[in-house]
């Protein structure tokens, strides 16, 4: 009899420590941000919360949401963080009230009424390309979408497909407002002649231009900042005329989730600290006021495009709908 209530006792004891109840010390935060990022904010959290066990599982933006959208607030996940703001608007009964958080030093007008998300970060899209390899190709820099038809080019692009990735989302919606829908669209079927691969993320195209796949990408300002920062890699960045694409995520409490302290303590670490040093590090695009960009070879001025609509999800359904690749 002693032996099983001692087996019973270790059970108990083993299974308080499980799980996502308000005595757990687990935290899982979803996250849709490039590998560099993740693996720092698991530093600081670790070194913050040094007791805490608290795991950033990464998701691509599409798979992000549709995981939260099947699984609400039954989901795992306690936090998310860098899901784009078109998915958190349509998600937005699955997470908390965030209104006891002091949201005073975001741009007002990327903080939502409902209080039910804070902004993460804007991010823009850039043609990226390796000057190097199209000269060893005989072959000039392009300087409009419409120089990215060239068939010199063929087997040379990499573009993230935008039903996966909110970087080719936006790089559709951006062209779709300049020209209109219809034009947008035969641009991109005859553009998908000299792409080499739509990519799952917005990150591919960088990966694929540093591996040497690509000699030119439709890619993210920030991922091709970064390599070459830290990498060394020789890329350029330019904005066509129609101007940069741009999109903005958000980080969120799963509703039920914010009563435990463990939870609201990460996310209080999360929007001031995380986001403060994500900002300063890698993606200096503005969400609070008078934020400065202080990362190296980071462009400066940058002049967006127009992204009316990209939040719109029945418009992103319809879009997506029409895209075939």
């Amino acid at each position: 009899m002693k032996n099983f209530l001692a087996g019973m006792m270790l059970c108990l004891l083993f299974l308080a420590g499980c799980g996502g109840g308000s005595g757990s010390k687990q935290v899982v935060i979803f996250t849709s941000t490039e590998d560099f990022r993740t693996e720092h904010m698991q530093q600081l959290l670790d070194e913050k919360f040094p007791d805490y066990d608290i795991a950033l599982q990464f998701l691509n933006t599409g798979n992000h949401a549709a995981k939260i959208k099947a699984e609400g607030t039954q989901t795992e996940a306690d936090i998310i963080l860098n899901l784009e703001t078109g998915y958190l608007e349509g998600l937005q009964d699955v997470f908390a009230d965030l209104s006891s958080f002091d949201t005073s030093a975001f741009l007002p007008e990327l903080v939502p009424a409902s209080k039910k998300y804070l902004p993460w970060d804007k991010s823009s899209g850039a043609i990226v390309f390796n000057r190097q390899k199209l000269a060893s190709l005989g072959l000039p820099a392009p300087a409009s979408y419409q120089d990215l038809l060239n068939p010199s080019y063929k087997g040379l692009i990499s573009m993230p497909n935008p039903k996966s990735s909110g970087t080719g989302y936006m790089f559709l919606v951006s062209l779709i407002n300049a020209w209109g829908e219809d034009a947008a669209f035969d641009y991109f079927d005859r553009l998908a002649e000299n792409i080499l691969q739509f990519t799952t993320s917005g990150s591919g195209p960088v990966n694929a231009l540093i591996q040497g796949e690509a000699a030119i990408g439709l890619g993210m300002t920030l991922t091709a900042t970064e390599a070459i920062n830290t990498r060394g890699a020789p890329l350029e960045m330019m904005f066509f005329g129609e101007g940069a694409p741009s999109i903005t995520t958000g980080m969120a409490i799963i509703a039920g989730k914010e009563n435990r302290p463990i939870v609201r303590d990460v996310f209080q670490f999360a929007m001031t600290t995380l986001v403060r040093e994500d900002k300063e590090l890698y993606c200096p695009e503005p969400v609070f006021k008078d934020q400065p960009n202080n990362v190296a070879n980071y462009p400066r001025n940058i002049s967006y495009a127009d992204m009316t609509g990209v939040y719109d999800l029945a418009k992103k359904e319809k879009l997506l709908e029409r895209w075939k690749y």
